[in-house]
């Protein structure tokens, strides 16, 4: 995996619901995102990173599923001005399993959502989803 010297801030967002256990929460978004940082607060976790590198599981699951124009659709369908963003559902990232979700109600107890900003988006959304001109 080549991953491109592209500045790039990665926000993960996701809600706590008061049956769920915070720190399995947070143990579902370092399954996928190990290297951010982490925060979390009373009814949200929220997570930061300015690492390429903080994407390269969901790169890998890009490539293994073959679901490249799923997420390229998705991201360029969210993408406004230097931003985009997807849902990943909770329950599949505590199972450390990589599942996007087109609409936020298709993860029961509400999703992860990842938020992509760069001033490079378009080259951002192209390495993620494999895009070759």
């Amino acid at each position: 995996m080549n991953i491109p010297s592209l500045r790039c801030k990665i926000e993960i967002l996701c809600s706590v619901n008061p049956s769920e256990d915070p720190s399995k929460v947070k143990s579902a978004i370092l399954n996928i995102f190990p290297n951010c940082e982490i925060k979390i607060e009373k009814f949200s976790i929220k997570g930061n990173s300015n690492d390429l590198h903080s994407l390269e599981k969901i790169y890998h699951a890009i490539d293994s599923t073959q679901s490249e124009r799923i997420y390229q659709r998705r991201l360029e369908k969210n993408l406004e001005k230097d931003s985009t963003w997807f849902y990943l559902n909770k329950q599949a990232a505590f199972a450390e399993k990589i599942a996007i979700c087109e609409e936020s109600d298709e993860s029961p107890l509400g999703p992860i959502k990842v938020i992509l900003t760069s001033t490079q988006i378009d080259k951002i959304i192209d390495w993620l989803t494999h895009y070759e001109d």
